[in-house]
């Protein structure tokens, strides 16, 4: 660099010194770095992860209608709730969008996309939520499904993990199946987040429950406890079962 700091006079036998960056430049360089990073460090960031596979296309469509309960939920200011959508759908994609901070932004992502015959890839979607939260704290995934297909032990490893880097994995089955109910909730047990059974006709129901979790992303059991509602109580309850 050729440029000069401004000239000071100099006392006798004075040791000459190296320009400093002054802190504005220090501030001016961590506010950068949070934008790049997609949300602020007061934020929650929340992973909605959601099977698309042909037989989803009712659920799916309910998920893009009450995807703005958790934006609610997060409260003001706006953009304290960062939400990323991940999906699999078809012969073996599975894709996540960037983290956006508002109920039409997640709405456009969402309406794009359409449902397509394949097997499960819960995995995969666990290994990105542990990527994730590697690069920048993810406070809680979200995934709404029906079946499970792959191997539960593979499952299980990638949601103990994490549990133990504070990610609980929130899950809502359709469906009555016994054995992805057991899937699921051992998935829940062990990254310390909760299960739910839902129907795609009570659409009510999924959308106060999402709205605590969003509430728990950004504020934690605190803000749930604080704001009362059943749904909230009902989480906090699930959250203790789970050991939590």
């Amino acid at each position: 660099m050729n440029e000069k700091s401004p000239s000071v006079p100099k006392k006798p036998g004075a040791v000459p010194t190296k320009p400093r960056s002054g802190a504005y430049e220090v501030e001016a360089f961590l506010a950068q770095a949070r934008a790049l990073q997609g949300g602020s460090d007061a934020g929650g960031r929340l992973i909605l992860a959601l099977d698309a596979t042909m037989s989803r296309q009712p659920t799916w469509d309910l998920a893009c209608r009450l995807q703005g309960e958790m934006f609610d939920a997060a409260g003001s200011p706006p953009g304290k709730l960062s939400v990323q959508l991940v999906y699999f759908r078809g012969l073996g994609e599975c894709k996540a969008s960037r983290f956006v901070s508002d109920t039409e932004a997640l709405k456009n992502l969402m309406v794009r996309i359409d449902c397509r015959g394949g097997h499960t890839q819960i995995g995969k979607v666990l290994s990105h939520a542990l990527k994730e939260t590697a690069r920048q704290k993810v406070n809680a995934v979200v995934f709404i499904g029906d079946a499970m297909e792959e191997e539960i032990d593979d499952l299980a490893e990638k949601a103990g993990r994490l549990g133990l880097h504070g990610v609980p994995v929130f899950l809502f089955q359709e469906g009555a199946d016994a054995s992805v109910e057991r899937a699921f909730r051992e998935i829940a047990r062990l990254s310390k987040g909760a299960w739910f059974r839902f129907d795609r006709n009570a659409a009510a129901t999924l959308a106060r429950l999402l709205s605590a979790v969003a509430l728990f992303a950004t504020g934690g059991r605190k803000a749930l406890a604080a704001r009362g509602r059943p749904e909230d109580r009902l989480l906090i309850e699930n959250l203790r079962g789970s050991g939590t």
